[in-house]
């Protein structure tokens, strides 16, 4: 099929993870334990070390997944374009040089995983090599630790294929100039053994003056089958990544963006620049001790070399100075290495008539990571904020420029100390959870975690050295009550925690090195549907509470506890409508409000939108050739917690035909905002809103071999 817009939902593969013995032959059954889920199960055992594969049915909680066919079809390049397609979480700018989510209203730049592996260095996350993209609501503490406080994201990599030789190209054209090649091949080295190498090579252009990169993706992967019981996966992946920073335009007195400055890029052409080169080596062992108790056990090693240095628009009054915009800037490095060792077992076993599926684990996480940061210093202010004409382009060159006053100036990113952190990190987490079929209609699921987070902060300038130690136990609990085996009801609990560090923990000084973590509990109730084989929808309400210690006003010597909530409801619907046509729609409303030591204060969070809607249908006219179209509502929101600055609602228009030439040439168009709507997608604060790109169209060539 052209579309295969089955691969979304793998029934068959389900129902072998979870047990399930319908498999009609045992040959049918041990083939099935080779097959990489990409659908109806959210975590296969093939590809994740530490869940226990369940079908989405039974989750009690929101999620989408998204399968590597589904994102070649809907030529996304990007974990920003998958977002803009999920129903409760939305972009944010992420300062123009790493992926930042709000998950329910929760901003996160760290709660990214790798095959299940924390990988929480900030840079924009490459996609060449996915199996498929888990996201994940609510928080998720049990799973995956500490933060995950509004979700998480996962990326699935592809693995090797024992017994089998495949192999493809695609390469991209974009009309701004961009393209990009990428290969994926697939090689049996023996009856139990394979390679595969999956890589990439991208030049980034886009419609903003000055913007341009490269990266490159390298990503080897071998699988050993030791036994009929035991498989052994193993990577390496290399990541090169240079790209242009560009952080938006000012808004206006009236608080939006100033629309006639959608063309000038406030940075310099030369200086705006992030640099990544990462590696990354994981190592995964399945070993299956009987047919009612498995392990995996997989390692982590991640060695991250980030720099990023820019300038950008901190302030603008329109009304007194319209064409005088006000700069500052900053350089940033950080060097981090994450080792993370983990282990579990998964048991199934009966205790009376109820049937208990007990997942138990460990994991360790040793973090270093040295960062600091120069402020910008102008030689005509001695600070690090200097005035500039606004003009396409500005008169700023590689530091130097004449400002509003017509005076020569210089930058020096050497001459002014922000910080300069050298952190240690020790993590040491257990955790239980059970599934019980209480009956055949209701399921029941319970579990902890504990997690010890020690932190050693040396700072430099002061020359001091700070450290704290966080235990914290993060509950989980579920029910589950399936009228039909196709309709499940549910509602469920759970908690998890921010360390006082923050998501990037280079700052335990002062009042901070005094607070608790944060906390956020999450409750929600929600009912899943499967209509026939390819068809889900799934609703759910939800609530998210943070509990947040400050120090208090009138004595420093003890703490407030701030409690804010934010609320919502999700509606998806997701799978195949017919064999030819492939359906997926989103719609999220949320609403919350910010609460300080005297109460509520009638202020909304920032970049919380009160509806989001998204909807992508696509159908196979012949068995060659298929048509998509999809939309992307987002509501207005605030970009400041103060309200003043608003980013206005947009509606995006995308489109996209397939044509298969041959059985081994395939051709495909993107069209990305057919309307030519002028949109301002996401934003980082008050005088940083991103423009949207006009219409643009990616031709994509595919060759299988």
């Amino acid at each position: 099929m052209l579309l295969n817009a089955n691969l979304v939902y793998g029934q068959a593969a389900g129902d072998q993870l979870t047990g399930d013995a319908e498999a009609s032959t045992e040959n049918e059954s041990e083939e099935m334990d080779r097959v990489n889920v990409v659908g109806r199960v959210l975590y296969s055992d093939q590809v994740n070390a530490l869940r226990t594969p369940t079908p989405i049915i039974d989750v009690p909680q929101s999620l989408t997944i998204f399968t590597g066919e589904e994102l070649t079809q809907r030529g996304f390049d990007s974990i920003s374009d998958i977002i803009e397609y999920t129903p409760g979480v939305n972009n944010s700018q992420g300062e123009g040089h790493r992926d930042a989510v709000v998950f329910r209203g929760v901003r996160s730049t760290a709660d990214f995983f790798i095959d299940g592996m924390r990988d929480d260095v900030w840079y924009y996350r490459p996609i060449y090599n996915l199996e498929q993209v888990e996201i994940l609501r609510g928080p998720n503490a049990l799973l995956f630790g500490r933060g995950g406080t509004g979700g998480v994201l996962n990326r699935v990599t592809k693995k090797a294929v024992v017994d089998d030789g495949f192999a493809s190209t695609r390469t991209r054209f974009n009309s701004f100039g961009g393209f990009a090649f990428e290969i994926d091949g697939n090689l049996g080295t023996g009856e139990n053994a394979a390679v595969r190498v999956n890589a990439m090579y991208e030049v980034l252009d886009n419609h903003r003056d000055f913007y341009d990169g490269e990266r490159i993706g390298f990503n080897p992967t071998a699988r050993f089958e030791l036994s009929d019981r035991s498989i052994l996966d193993v990577s390496y992946e290399y990541m090169d990544h240079e790209r242009f920073i560009d952080r938006g335009i000012p808004t206006g007195s009236d608080g939006r963006p100033v629309e006639e400055f959608k063309d000038i890029v406030f940075a310099d052409p030369e200086l705006n620049t992030s640099a990544l080169e990462a590696h990354l080596f994981r190592a995964a062992l399945q070993h299956e001790f009987s047919e009612n108790l498995k392990g995996n056990f997989s390692a982590f090693y991640g060695d991250y070399d980030k720099l990023y240095q820019n300038f950008y628009a901190s302030g603008y009054d329109q009304v007194n100075s319209p064409d005088v915009v006000t700069l500052d800037g900053y350089v940033d490095t950080t060097d981090r290495q994450n080792l993370i060792l983990s282990g579990n077992l998964i048991g199934e076993f009966f205790v009376g008539s109820m049937e208990h599926t007990v997942i138990g684990g460990v994991e360790y996480i040793d973090t270093s990571s040295d960062q600091d940061r120069f402020n910008a210093f102008w030689n005509t202010t001695q600070a690090d904020t200097e005035m500039f004409d606004i003009t396409r382009p500005l008169d700023l060159f590689n530091g130097r420029g004449i400002n509003a006053f017509g005076q020569p100036t210089a930058n020096s990113f050497t001459a002014d100390i922000n910080d300069d952190t050298r952190v240690g990190i020790d993590v040491f987490s257990a955790y239980i959870q059970d599934e019980i079929q209480i009956t055949d209609h209701l399921d029941l699921i319970i579990g902890a975690r504990y997690d010890s987070f020690d932190i050693d902060v040396f700072n430099v300038p002061a020359n001091e050295r700070r450290t704290r130690k966080d235990e914290e136990i993060s509950p989980r609990g579920g029910l589950i009550f399936k009228p039909f085996e196709e309709i499940s009801l549910y509602a469920s609990y759970s908690e998890s925690f921010l360390p006082r560090s923050g998501e990037q923990f280079d700052n335990i000084n002062g009042a901070n090195n005094q607070l608790d973590p944060d906390t956020f509990s999450n409750r929600e109730v929600g009912v899943k549907w499967d209509f026939g084989v390819g068809l889900s929808l799934t609703a759910a309400l939800f609530e998210i509470e943070q509990s947040s210690p400050q120090v208090a006003d009138d004595n420093p010597e003890t703490l407030d506890v701030i409690d804010s909530e934010i609320s919502g409801f999700e509606l998806q619907l997701k799978g195949e409508v017919t064999d030819r046509w492939f359906i997926s729609a989103g719609y999220s409303y949320l609403d919350g409000e910010q609460v300080n030591r005297q109460g509520n204060t009638g202020l909304r969070p920032r970049e919380l939108p009160e509806n989001t809607f998204s909807i992508w249908s696509a159908y196979e006219v012949t068995e060659r050739f298929g048509v998509g179209v999809g939309l992307t509502y987002q509501d207005e929101s605030f970009i400041n917690n103060s309200n003043t600055a608003v980013l206005p609602s947009y509606t995006r228009v995308d489109a996209a035909a397939y044509y298969d030439v041959s059985e081994t040439l395939s051709i495909q168009l993107n069209i990305e905002n057919l309307t030519d709507t002028l949109y301002f997608p996401y934003s980082h604060s008050t005088h940083q809103a991103s423009v949207g790109a006009p219409l643009n169209g990616q031709l994509s060539l595919e060759w299988r071999y």
